[in-house]
C-alpha cells in the first residue's frame, strides 16, 4: 500500500488545543475505557533496572562480566533499562533536551514550515497512522533522519533555535556509538559472534532517526494518553526523558510501571526487530505515555534500526529443536509500513509474524 502524499483530514496541533485553556478535551482524544490510564500507586515502588556502564571500560574482567550480566537479565526480563556513565556528557544530554523545548515554544508559523506528511513522517507532526476518524494521542512531535546519510538533510531540521542542528548532530553521533556498543554486548551475551547483530542490522549501513515528543498540559489526563500502548517496531530505542515530569509507563506482567528517570540517564529499550533476531530471548515490551494536567513534557526517542531492505529473521544459532524459529522473515521496511499506516497497535504486528 502506498502512503498518501497528504493527510486525509485536517491536522490539529495538540499544543494549540492545550493553549486554549479548555477544561475538556475533544472527543477525538478520548480513549476507550480499557485503554485509559490508571493512576494507582501499587507499582510506584518499582522501576526499570538502572545499569552503570562504567565497569565495561574501566573495570576488571569480573566487573565487566557483572555489567554484561545485568544487561542480559534486563533484556530478558524487562526489555527496558536505564544506563549511566554511557559516555555522553551531561552538558550534551541537557543541551539536546533544552534545544527541543525551545523549538516547541517557537511561534506556530515557524513550526508549520516543517509540517510533515504521512509519506515519510519527517518534520513537525501531530499524529501517527492515516485512518480517518481514528482516536488520537495527546502529543505533537518532530521526526528527523540521521542515518543512512542519504536521508539526512539538515535543511529539514529546525533552524530555530540557531544551535539546534549542531547540538543534535553531536548527540546523534554519540547515540550511534552507544548503539553499536550495545549490539556487540547483546551478541556476546547471546553466545553469538560479537559482530552478529550489527551485521544482521546491515553492518554500518543502518538506520537512525529521532522522534522528539512534546506532551502539552492536558485538562483530562485520565481520559487520554500521550502515546498509546505499543512496542517499538525497530531495533533498539534510546530515550532521553524529561527529568522533571514522569510519563513513560512500561508493562510488567499485568501492571504498568511508571519509570523514574535517573539523573542524566539514557533509557534503552528492545525493539521488535531484536526480539525477532534473538528468537524471543530478548523482549520488546509494551509501553505507553501518560500526560499531566499541570506540566508539559519533552522527550527524545532515538530509533536505532536495521537497514530497511535487510531480511530480519531469527539467528540460526538461537533456533533449536526445542525452540524452533518463532517468527517468519520480513524486512524492516515492510514491517515499519504497518505502523505508518495503522498507527500504534500494541504488539499485534509482531504477533502476526509468528510462525504457524
Amino acid at each position: 500500500m502506498d502512503l498518501p502524499i497528504g493527510w486525509l483530514e485536517p491536522v490539529v496541533r495538540v499544543q494549540t488545543l492545550s493553549d486554549t485553556g479548555s477544561l475538556v478535551i475533544p472527543d477525538r482524544y478520548i480513549k476507550p475505557l480499557v485503554q485509559r490510564p490508571s493512576f494507582n500507586t501499587q507499582s510506584h515502588s518499582q522501576n526499570i533496572p538502572i545499569i552503570d556502564l562504567y565497569g565495561l571500560t574501566n573495570g576488571s574482567v569480573t566487573a565487566q562480566k557483572a555489567v554484561m550480566d545485568q544487561i542480559s537479565i534486563a533484556c530478558r526480563e524487562w526489555g527496558f533499562f536505564q544506563v549511566l556513565n554511557h559516555g555522553i556528557s551531561d552538558e550534551l544530554v541537557d543541551g539536546a533536551r533544552e534545544v527541543w523545548k525551545e523549538f516547541f515554544h517557537q511561534p506556530m508559523e515557524v513550526k508549520q514550515d516543517y509540517a510533515n506528511t504521512p509519506n515519510t513522517y519527517e518534520g513537525y507532526g501531530s499524529r501517527l497512522g492515516i485512518q480517518k476518524g481514528a482516536i488520537l494521542d495527546w502529543n505533537d512531535y518532530f521526526f528527523l533522519y540521521y542515518l543512512p546519510s542519504k536521508l539526512k538533510d539538515h535543511n529539514k531540521w529546525p533552524s530555530q533555535p540557531p544551535f539546534l542542528r549542531d547540538v543534535i548532530e553531536e548527540y546523534s553521533k554519540e547515540i550511534v556509538r552507544l548503539g553499536k556498543d550495545l549490539l556487540r554486548i547483546f551478541s556476546i551475551n547471546l553466545g553469538l559472534q560479537e559482530d552478529y547483530l550489527q551485521g544482521a542490522f546491515g553492518g554500518d549501513d543502518i538506520g537512525a532517526c529521532l522522534r522528539v515528543n512534546f506532551y502539552p498540559k492536558c485538562p483530562q489526563p485520565d481520559l487520554t494518553l500521550g502515546l498509546s500502548s505499543h512496542s517499538d517496531p525497530g531495533g533498539m530505542t534510546f530515550l532521553l526523558p524529561d527529568e522533571n515530569v514522569s510519563g513513560l509507563q512500561v508493562r510488567k506482567g499485568d501492571e504498568w510501571v511508571t519509570v523514574k528517570p535517573a539523573r542524566h540517564a539514557i533509557i534503552v529499550n528492545i525493539g521488535d526487530q531484536i526480539q525477532v533476531l534473538t528468537n524471543g530471548n530478548y523482549k520488546s515490551v509494551e509501553h505507553r505515555v501518560i500526560v499531566n494536567p499541570d506540566k508539559e513534557r519533552v522527550s527524545l526517542a532515538y530509533f536505532f534500526n536495521p537497514k530497511s531492505d535487510v531480511l530480519i529473521k531469527p539467528a540460526t544459532e538461537l533456533v533449536t529443536s526445542t525452540k524452533p524459529a518463532l517468527y517468519e522473515p520480513m524486512t524492516y521496511g515492510e514491517y515499519r509500513r504497518f505502523i505508518r499506516t495503522e498507527g500504534l497497535q500494541g504488539k499485534s504486528q509482531l504477533e502476526s509474524l509468528k510462525s504457524s
